[in-house]
């Protein structure tokens, strides 16, 4: 399995809300969170067969941005 990681633009808990229905549909509820106490605001995304571009296209249709940083096996 992999874990995609991403800094983003998600600030707050409101933010996190309005993007989880967009994740969750795609990359399963558990698969994925965000980290916006960190200064990068940090999601992470797990799985076996997703892209980065993936990641970042469901998370631009939930109206915010995110930039692949790296890529870790877990």
């Amino acid at each position: 399995m992999k874990n995609l990681i991403f800094k983003t633009n998600i600030n707050c808990g409101g933010c996190v809300a309005k993007v989880t229905p967009f994740l969750n549909e795609e990359f399963q509820a558990g698969n994925w969170e965000v980290d916006f106490l960190n200064p990068s605001k940090i999601l992470q995304v797990k799985g076996e067969s997703i892209l980065a571009t993936e990641v970042e296209a469901v998370v631009m249709e939930a109206g915010f941005k995110a930039e692949f940083i790296r890529e870790e096996s877990v």
